[in-house]
C-alpha cells in the first residue's frame, strides 16, 4: 500500500449510513515524524460520535470506547503549524481494556490513576486487557475535519488472542458463579451436535439432560444451560480461523493457546522445516485405549497437491475396528532426522501417562516413508496398505479409459503385476505385455509410463519385503481418506486451502468433533442415527449385511460374480476377476476408486473356493513363516527358535479368533490356563511382617520355618 507523507493528499469520506464503523471506511498508511506509520483516514468533524457509535456496535466485538487521554489547544496559539497539528486531540481506548482483571490476567495501567468514567463497563471482570484503541484530531487548520488514527483495531490482548465479546471462550458473565457444573464431556458433546447442524432445540434438551445427571433438576439451571447453549453455538458460528493475516503468525499464536494440543511444533526457517504435531487430550485417550499392544496406520496422503502442507494421520482401529484418527502431523517433510523428531515426542507424550504402551504393528501406505524411525521408536514390525496404489490406479482406469470391458481387464492385468511377486512371473515382462495389448488406451500408457514406470521397481520392493496388512484395514484407512475429503474439501472459503491456520482450526472443530460423536454414541447408546450410521460406514461392515444366498457365482470360467441388491429389487451388480484385491464392480462406488462393498463380500466367500487365489495379505503371510523355515540349517537351534516364534504366534492368532468369532466369551477364558500369585503378607506402619519360608526335610516333607523379626533400632521418647 502506498505510504502518504501529507494529510493534504488524502480524502475526506462521508459514509451515508446514520452510523458507521472502521470497516466503511478506506485507510490509508500515513506517516509522520510523531506517527511513523499508522492507519488514517478524514471524516467531517461532525460524524465523529457517528464513527465511534458504530465502533462500539460491531456484532463480533461489542464494547464501548472510554477517553484515555486528551489535549487542546487554543485558536492561534501556533505560528507555525504542520498539516496534521491538532486544535483537539483524545486518545479512546476499548473499555475492556487495558486493565486485566480477568483469569490469570495481569495488571496493564495506562495510567497511575483510575479514571472514574461513566462509560467504563460496569464490572471489573470485563477489564479483559483489550488492546484496540484509536485517536481523533481536530485539525488546527481545517477544524471542520477529523483526523482519525487508529493504532490497533483488533480487539485483541498483548498475546494476540480475543479476549472479550462472542468469540471469546474465556469470557466471563455477570452469572459466572451460578452456572451449573459442565464437564467437558457434555461440553464437547454440545459442540460436537452444533457442528453436525443438529437443531438447537435437540441440542438444548441434550444438554439439560447432561447436566441433570450432575447437578438434579433445577429450573434456574436449566435457564443457564439454555443461554450457555446460545452463547456456544454464537462463539461456533461466528469463529475464524485467522487470528492473524499472516498464516505463519497465526499458526504460532494459535499455537500459544493451545498448547495441551500440540506435541510438537518447529516453526519454518532457513534450516528447520515446518512441523505441527496435533493431538488432543481425547485422542491421546484413545491412542493409548486401542493401540496398546496393537495395530497403529498411517495415511500419509492427503493434500498433496491441493493444501499447502499435506495432512499425515496417525489412525488407530477401534472396537469396531473403524479407522479413528489419533494424531495429525502438518509438515511436507519426510525425512528421516525430521519424522524421527516429532515420532519421539508423540512416543514421550504417551510414556508420561503410561510407561508400558506399546504397538504391536504399524502400517504404512507410501514406501518412500522412512522406516527406521518406526522401527526404533515404536519398536514394532511395520506392515504395508495396498489402498492407495489400488485407488490410484482404479481411478485413472476409469477417468482415461471409456469401455467398461477395457476397464475391467486392463485393472485384471495391473493386479497382475502385483501377483507376480508370489507367483515368480517377471513384472517387467506382464508390463511390456500389457503396453502391447492396450496400445490403444494412450492416455491411461502415458499416465501409467510418466507416473509408475520410474517407482515401480521401489514399490514391488517394499511389497515383496513387507507384510501386507488385510483388507479389512484397507477399507478402514481409505474410509477415513475419503471421509475427510469431503469435509476439508466441501467448504466454501476454498481459497483457504493455502492456509495452514485454516486446516487447523478445520480438524481441531468439526473433525474432532465428528470422531467423537460417532465413538460416544456408539459406547453409551445415545443418538441412534448417528450410532448407525458410524457402524455402517465402512464398506467392511457393509458387506456383512449382505447374504452369502445373494452372491452368485459364474461357476464355469471364475470370470465374474453378481451380487443381488438388497434395496431396489431385481439390480444386479457385477464383480470381474472375484477373489483378488483388484477386482473390479459396476456399482458407483467402485467406479469412483473405491473397495465397494460387493467386492469385499465376494471376496470374502472366495476364500472358500478352491478355484481362487488367496488374498495377498495372505500370500504375504505365507510368505514369512515359510522364509523362518527355510533360512535355519536342519537340526540347528535357530530351527528351535523360529518353530517358537511360529507356535507363538500360532497361538497368539487362534486366540484372537475365538475371540472374534465366539458369542460367548465365557467358552473361551474357561480354557485358560489359571495363574496362582503369591500374596503378600500383611505390615503394619513401618513394622516388617513375619516371612514364612518353606524348607524340606530329609524325608521329603515340607515343614515351616518362620523367620524371626528384626529388632527395632528407633530410639523410643521419653
Amino acid at each position: 500500500m502506498e505510504i502518504k507523507y501529507s494529510i493534504d493528499d488524502i480524502v475526506v469520506q462521508d459514509p451515508p449510513t446514520e452510523e458507521f464503523s472502521a470497516s466503511d471506511l478506506t485507510w490509508t498508511k500515513y506517516e509522520s515524524f510523531e506517527h511513523h506509520v499508522d492507519d488514517v483516514a478524514l471524516i467531517p468533524y461532525e460524524r465523529v460520535e457517528a464513527f465511534i457509535n458504530g465502533e462500539c456496535s460491531i456484532a463480533e466485538h461489542p464494547t464501548r470506547f472510554h477517553i484515555e487521554r486528551g489535549r487542546k489547544r487554543e485558536k492561534g496559539s501556533l505560528k507555525e503549524n504542520k498539516s496534521d497539528e491538532y486544535l483537539l486531540y483524545r486518545l479512546y481506548w476499548c473499555s475492556f481494556g487495558p486493565e486485566n482483571y480477568g483469569e490469570g490476567g495481569t495488571i496493564l495501567p495506562s495510567r497511575r490513576y483510575r479514571l472514574n468514567t461513566r462509560n467504563r463497563a460496569a464490572r471489573p471482570q470485563s477489564m479483559r486487557g483489550c488492546t484496540c484503541h484509536f485517536a481523533i484530531k481536530c485539525l488546527y487548520a481545517r477544524p471542520s475535519v477529523a483526523l482519525i488514527i487508529y493504532h490497533e483495531r483488533r480487539h485483541v490482548n498483548k498475546s494476540g488472542f480475543i479476549c472479550h465479546g462472542p468469540l471469546d471462550r474465556d469470557a466471563i458473565g455477570p452469572g459466572a458463579k451460578k452456572v451449573p457444573y459442565i464437564c467437558s464431556e457434555i461440553q464437547q458433546q454440545t459442540m460436537s451436535l452444533i457442528y453436525l447442524g443438529i437443531p438447537e432445540e435437540n441440542i438444548l434438551q441434550t444438554h439439560i439432560e447432561g447436566v441433570q445427571r450432575y447437578c438434579g433438576p433445577n429450573a434456574s439451571d436449566n435457564s443457564l444451560a439454555s443461554q450457555y447453549v446460545q452463547k456456544l453455538g454464537m462463539i461456533i458460528k461466528r469463529s475464524t480461523h485467522e487470528l492473524d493475516l499472516d498464516d505463519q503468525a497465526s499458526i504460532r499464536m494459535w499455537v500459544e493457546k493451545n498448547k495441551k494440543s500440540v506435541f510438537f511444533y518447529q516453526d519454518s526457517s532457513e534450516t528447520d522445516p515446518f512441523i505441527l504435531g496435533i493431538q488432543t487430550e481425547w485422542q491421546l485417550q484413545q491412542m493409548i485405549r486401542f493401540c496398546h499392544q496393537s495395530i497403529v496406520a498411517c495415511d500419509s496422503s492427503f493434500g498433496i497437491s491441493k493444501l499447502k502442507y499435506p495432512l499425515y494421520t496417525l489412525l488407530a482401529f477401534d472396537s469396531r475396528q473403524h479407522a479413528l484418527p489419533v494424531a495429525w502431523v502438518i509438515t511436507r517433510t519426510i525425512t528421516k532426522q525430521d519424522v524421527a523428531k516429532w515420532m519421539k515426542a508423540l512416543m514421550d507424550r504417551i510414556h508420561a501417562v503410561d510407561s508400558f504402551w506399546g504397538i504391536g504393528g504399524f502400517i504404512i501406505d507410501d514406501p518412500a516413508l522412512e522406516m527406521d524411525p518406526i522401527r526404533e521408536i515404536f519398536c514394532s514390525p511395520i506392515l504395508f496398505s495396498l489402498w492407495r496404489i489400488r485407488k490410484s490406479w482404479l481411478k485413472n482406469v476409469v477417468k482415461k479409459c471409456g469401455h467398461i470391458e477395457v476397464q475391467r481387464e486392463l485393472f485384471k492385468r495391473l493386479g497382475k503385476i502385483m501377483y507376480s511377486i508370489w507367483t515368480k512371473d517377471n513384472p517387467m515382462d506382464i508390463m511390456e505385455e500389457l503396453f502391447q495389448d492396450f496400445i490403444d488406451q494412450t492416455a491411461f500408457l502415458q499416465y501409467f509410463k510418466a507416473f509408475w514406470v520410474p517407482k515401480i521397481e521401489m514399490w514391488l520392493g517394499t511389497i515383496k519385503s513387507l507384510p501386507l496388512s488385510s483388507q479389512e484395514s484397507c477399507g478402514a484407512i481409505e474410509g477415513y481418506h475419503t471421509k475427510l475429503k469431503l469435509k476439508v474439501y466441501d467448504d466454501s472459503h476454498l481459497g483457504a486451502l493455502q492456509r495452514v491456520d485454516w486446516l487447523v482450526h478445520k480438524l481441531t472443530t468439526e473433525i474432532h468433533s465428528g470422531y467423537w460423536l460417532d465413538l460416544y454414541a456408539d459406547e453409551s447408546g445415545s443418538f441412534q442415527s448417528v450410532k448407525e450410521e458410524y457402524i455402517f460406514s465402512t464398506s467392511w461392515h457393509r458387506a456383512k449385511l449382505i447374504s452369502d444366498d445373494a452372491v452368485i457365482f459364474d461357476d464355469k470360467e471364475h470370470h465374474f460374480a453378481k451380487v443381488q441388491s438388497k434395496k431396489h429389487c431385481g439390480q444386479e451388480y457385477v464383480v470381474w476377476n472375484p477373489g483378488s484385491e483388484f477386482a473390479l464392480c459396476d456399482c458407483s462406488w467402485s467406479m469412483q476408486g473405491n473397495l465397494c462393498k460387493h467386492i469385499i463380500k465376494v471376496n470374502l466367500l472366495c476364500q472358500h473356493r478352491k478355484q481362487h487365489l488367496p488374498s495377498m495379505s495372505f500370500l504375504s503371510f505365507q510368505d514369512v513363516l515359510l522364509d523362518h523355515l527355510k533360512r535355519p540349517m536342519d537340526d540347528s537351534l535357530a530351527l528351535d527358535l523360529s518353530m517358537a516364534w511360529a507356535s507363538q504366534m500360532q497361538h497368539k492368532i487362534q486366540r484372537i479368533v475365538e475371540l472374534t468369532t465366539t458369542g460367548d466369551i465365557a467358552t473361551v477364558t474357561q480354557k485358560l490356563l489359571l495363574k496362582w500369585a503369591c500374596r503378600k503378607g500383611r505390615t503394619s506402619a513401618g513394622k516388617p511382617s513375619t516371612t514364612i519360608a518353606l524348607s524340606t526335610t530329609t524325608n521329603g516333607k515340607i515343614t515351616k520355618r518362620v523367620t524371626a523379626k528384626r529388632k527395632s533400632r528407633k530410639r523410643k521418647r521419653i
